[in-house]
């Protein structure tokens, strides 16, 4: 199957690069460019891509803005975000507006056809910069360039910020947050993945979210 694929980036030689890059992976196609959020959401209504890889940071409509107009329009598209930021701002910023994975620009092209894999096939996938941050979030904590991730336990911190979940569903919940796969956290937790599967409607059910970015999202409020 192949995943066709809109690049979205204003700097021109920036998307130039990842269109080259992209085109090299067999089981990508890029069908659509654009230099802004505008175009970004042009290009969706009219090529009807699997993914479009978005930045953020743009003049005129910026990258948040496109992704919610993209996924409350068109919900089976999935958006990637690909930026140099990687603050807790922009990361919730991205994922309150849909997005279902976060790189950063330092991701080679190997990480960068993996996670458009992964977000093709819903799942949510972050980066190692991103996932520290998310970690830290998990545990309470912050994420410097001394303490890279806080050690409180996680799971004790979701179920006091989240108290209806049960410790299992607060452990799936963790998972989802760091960019596990259901087959991943089956394997992790020595689980079924209908198990897994049915845990992680209970978490969604329970925390009033449709999607594992609004339960990101969630986590990192």
């Amino acid at each position: 199957m192949t995943i066709r694929v809109v690049v979205v980036d204003d700097q021109a030689i920036v998307r130039d690069g990842l269109v080259t890059v992209l085109s090299l992976v067999d089981d990508l196609e890029v069908v659509g460019e654009a230099s802004d959020g505008a175009e970004a959401v042009a290009a969706v209504e009219r090529e009807s891509p699997d993914v479009v890889l978005m930045d953020l940071r743009m003049p005129g409509v910026d990258g948040p803005t496109a992704t919610a107009r993209i996924t409350e329009g068109h919900p089976g598209v999935a958006v990637l975000v690909l930026t140099t930021f990687a603050d807790d701002e922009s990361i919730l910023t991205a994922l309150r507006a849909g997005a279902r994975g976060y790189l950063t620009k330092d991701a080679g092209r190997g990480e960068i056809a993996t996670a458009i894999r992964a977000v093709a096939s819903g799942q949510s996938t972050f980066d190692a910069t991103v996932g520290a941050r998310l970690v830290a979030q998990l545990a309470g904590g912050t994420v410097s360039a001394s303490a890279p991730v806080a050690t409180p336990d996680p799971i004790e911190s979701l179920r006091a910020r989240f108290p209806t979940l049960t410790p299992r569903e607060a452990d799936v919940l963790g998972r989802i947050a760091e960019g596990r796969s259901n087959p991943q956290i089956a394997a992790e937790l020595f689980l079924t993945v209908p198990t897994v599967k049915s845990y992680v409607n209970q978490v969604f059910t329970k925390l009033g979210v449709r999607t594992r970015a609004e339960a990101v999202a969630l986590v990192l409020r």
